[in-house]
């Protein structure tokens, strides 16, 4: 039997060196743009200014860091902005906070600092030192991070109070422990990229330890399918959020559904059934294993879903007692302030986290050429290959990349008049439709 071991801490600590100098100097421009980086949706440009934020702090000088190119979607939405003499002073306080129970019950009062958090990723698609980068960022800025539905690795433990435990169909890795650690419990039906499908792990991805937390075999692909949960309606979905109130009585309640056309049914019926937030999940939502034709063809895209979500809460009159969360696509500071206008409360973020810790979009999540997942350690829980990504290192690019897009979802609501993301929810009439042919 084959002996795997681990890297020296000699050769880590030379190869993390290198690749993280050589994708600082390509994002401050040092080779130009790299011809290969990039799509349509994560242009060059969003890539190297994303890895300038996470590297500075700062919004970057002549790269576009607003949107991609995709030719719809946010990229052809653009804001109202006053003219610049009536812009608020940059003294002025603005805030950021987002709230995440408005059911006014006897639960937690759980805010962020900022209107987004840290969407689910699970120990198996991705690493724990990722997983650790993440939630210690997310403990920096009184915000949270979803586990995903892999399982809840011990070391993050250290994070608890800013950890959102997942339950989804797949009951993978579910324990009441860590159920009763967590102050937010995640019950995901669906992802956007993948209704109807389920989650999807890969053979290769299913090494020992994750199997072993997940309670399955070695090396065997792992499905989450939909068509075989539990919950066909609201007294169903109820029946489970009972399930989670009598474990742990305190945690708030999230629901996360993809999009399909009666989204804004589904999302009333998750209110009532006890849900504090609503996580909508975007056909471009998912994982690297979803397939394309079901991440451009299948769900509805956010875009479209929220206003039709949050007219409908509006109109049922319980809006202001629910947390309405937005995901999938969702890529920059202009992405999370365009979903706020349109109606949701805030977003969750997954793929911007990992492009900040060295992601280029190379689209070998699931293996690659090698057979071993992503080359810079990310997406991967190969004995090598994750040890590329250092903990101290991860959470302080994400801490960066936070303080830049902070700042700059601050200078948009500065350049509309207001005093805080609250005030733009549902302000749809200072978004603008970029006409064709108009550079975005």
């Amino acid at each position: 039997m084959m002996t795997i071991v681990k890297p020296s801490q000699t050769l880590i600590e030379k190869t993390t060196g290198l690749m993280q100098d050589g994708m600082n100097a390509v994002a401050f421009g040092e080779y130009g743009i790299p011809e290969a980086l990039g799509d349509a949706r994560w242009t060059d440009e969003l890539i190297l200014s994303t890895w300038y934020m996470a590297e500075t702090g700062k919004i970057p000088d002549g790269l576009n860091y607003k949107t991609g190119k995709s030719d719809g979607g946010f990229d052809r939405l653009d804001f109202k902005f006053l003219p610049e003499s009536e812009w608020l002073r940059h003294s002025e306080e603005i805030g950021t906070t987002l709230e995440l129970n408005r059911r006014g019950d006897a639960k937690r009062k759980l805010t962020c600092d900022i209107p987004w958090y840290g969407g689910g990723m699970s120990y198996g698609s991705v690493s724990v030192n990722v997983m650790m980068s993440r939630a210690r960022n997310s403990a920096r800025w009184n915000s949270f991070m979803s586990t995903g539905e892999g399982g809840y690795p011990a070391p993050l433990m250290e994070c608890k109070e800013n950890v959102i435990t997942q339950v989804a169909t797949g009951y993978f890795g579910v324990e009441e422990e860590t159920i009763q650690a967590a102050p937010i419990v995640e019950f995901k039906y669906a992802q956007g990229a993948k209704p109807g499908l389920g989650g999807h792990l890969l053979a290769a991805k299913a090494g020992e330890e994750v199997a072993k937390l997940r309670g399955s075999v070695p090396f065997v692909s792992l499905f989450s399918p939909f068509p075989f949960h539990s919950t066909y309606s609201v007294e169903d979905h109820s029946k489970h959020l009972d399930w989670i109130e009598t474990v742990n009585p305190q945690a708030l309640l999230s629901v996360k559904v993809s999009t399909p056309h009666d989204v804004d049914m589904v999302a009333v019926g998750s209110f009532y059934a006890g849900a504090h937030i609503i996580h909508l999940d975007g056909s471009y939502g998912g994982t690297g294993a979803a397939p394309e034709i079901a991440k451009k063809n299948i769900a509805m895209p956010i875009e479209l879903a929220i206003p039709k979500v949050h007219k409908f809460l509006e109109k049922e009159g319980v809006r202001d007692k629910v947390t309405l969360i937005a995901s999938g696509g969702i890529r920059t500071a202009d992405d999370i302030a365009k979903s706020i206008a349109l109606g949701a409360d805030g977003c969750v973020l997954g793929t911007t986290d990992l492009v900040g810790m060295g992601c280029t979009r190379c689209a070998n999540c699931e293996g690659g050429p090698s057979g071993r997942g992503c080359p810079w350690g990310l997406t991967t829980t190969d004995v090598e290959l994750q040890e590329w990504v250092d903990q101290d290192w991860g959470s302080m690019r994400l801490n960066n990349l936070y303080g830049a897009m902070q700042w700059r979802v601050r200078d948009i609501l500065r350049k509309l008049g207001l005093n805080s993301v609250r005030e733009l929810r549902g302000r749809t009439d200072l978004l603008r439709y970029i006409p064709e042919g108009e550079d975005s």
